[in-house]
């Protein structure tokens, strides 16, 4: 079936429709990951939006549901060069294309995906619409793209209520002998499925009590505190900070999640009342942004963004430079920063911008990108043990 991808500047792709069957508006950005397209697809900060994939083979290991971020996938649309049709892997348990359908989300395939990703590089992100009405009309389209936005969409992707992934408790001589398992009110339709976190050398977090407050988190996040001991609290993004200090945490993450960070006018000032207690935090990706608009900073939309598991981000203390994974389409404003409050940790080597904070006479640090990984690198999971010890300290 012939299926189009217009484009906001007048541009159209013609290509051949995969997925779901239905037409959709949203904002078109891309993904360089070579792998990991169902981590990619499940990760909420990609909550309205539709992700092209800039690899050009994208499915051929089909879906392992237990590699999924979250419960379900988020992006509006799916966009690709080939889509494979017959994937070869013994962890398969359906194939991309039935995963799509099942989950209501439509896509393109059989486009020139280079071509689309240096018009987003050149021209910046902008909305789109996937169709497979031949008869479209173009004037009519342009219209409802420019009025398009991505609206509130945090409250849209956070956990329905309150819930706790108890820490890994043994170890083996190679790590730990039991994981842990995440429950979900929504899980229990389907089933609880247990999540295991990665294998870790030290229980270094064990006894202490971790708030996570989900503003989109991707479910590594939670496993990468449990793997090393932590009892993690998840919390909807709505939850007020004088409930979350009620529980007396020992540490509180600020997790990833989608949109624009000014948007999220009422967290921000409940995370403002994080900030003034005498609490270590640890924010990655939105709850960064959110955290400086909490202590008076800005952010800026970028052109295009950082979406894929290879960029370059030094550290500033040591001069060491790890490669991240990433996936934002905004940036705290270093031009906007009161070295009083926050200094620079990270910054990205390609182009500059502002990768961390870390907050001055304050237990506080933050990172743009994700050290949770999946997909990506995990050279800053080192991360995840610094707030360890920043909570020890306490």
């Amino acid at each position: 079936m012939k299926t189009f991808l217009i484009l906001e500047d007048g541009t159209v792709f013609e290509g051949t429709h995969i997925g779901a069957r239905k037409e959709i508006i949203s904002e078109i950005v891309f993904n360089t990951s070579m792998a990991g397209y169902l981590e990619v697809l499940t990760d909420p900060s990609y909550a309205g939006q539709a992700v092209c994939m800039t690899y050009p083979l994208i499915g051929n290991y089909g879906i392992c549901q237990d590699d999924m971020e979250s419960k379900r996938p988020w992006p509006d649309g799916f966009i690709v060069r080939e889509l494979s049709r017959v994937p070869s892997n013994f962890r398969c348990d359906i194939t991309i294309q039935q995963f799509l359908e099942q989950n209501g989300v439509p896509g393109i395939a059989g486009i020139d995906t280079r071509a689309l990703t240096r018009i987003l590089r050149e021209k910046g992100t902008m909305n789109g619409m996937i169709t497979t009405n031949e008869h479209y009309n173009l004037d009519e389209i342009l219209s409802k793209l420019k009025s398009y936005t991505t609206g509130k969409v945090v409250e849209r992707v956070s956990c329905d209520e309150k819930y706790m992934l108890q820490g890994t408790r043994e170890l083996s001589e190679n790590g730990p002998l039991s994981g842990s398992s995440v429950f979900r009110k929504a899980d229990y339709a389907a089933g609880i499925r247990e999540k295991k976190p990665s294998l870790v050398r030290e229980l270094n977090g064990a006894g202490l009590r971790v708030a996570l407050l989900d503003l989109g988190a991707k479910d590594n996040i939670a496993r990468s505190l449990a793997a090393r001991g932590c009892d993690v609290t998840v919390y909807p993004a709505w939850t007020t900070a004088a409930e979350i200090l009620a529980d007396k945490p020992d540490g509180i993450m600020l997790s990833n999640g989608p949109g624009d960070p000014k948007e999220c006018t009422g967290i921000i000032e409940e995370i403002r009342k994080l900030y003034e207690a005498d609490v270590p935090i640890f924010a990655i990706c939105l709850g960064h942004q959110l955290m400086a608009l909490a202590t008076g900073a800005d952010t800026f939309k970028m052109k295009y963004g950082h979406r894929g598991g290879n960029h370059p981000v030094k550290d500033l203390q040591t001069g060491r430079v790890y490669i991240s994974s990433q996936n934002h389409g905004y940036v705290v404003d270093m031009d906007k920063l009161d070295p009083k409050v926050a200094v620079p940790a990270f910054i990205n080597v390609n182009d500059g911008t502002n990768e961390g904070l870390s907050y001055t006479g304050k237990n506080v640090f933050t990172v743009q990108f994700h050290p949770e990984a999946c997909p990506g690198p995990q050279d800053s999971s080192y991360l995840f043990d610094r707030f360890i010890e920043n909570m020890r300290e306490r």
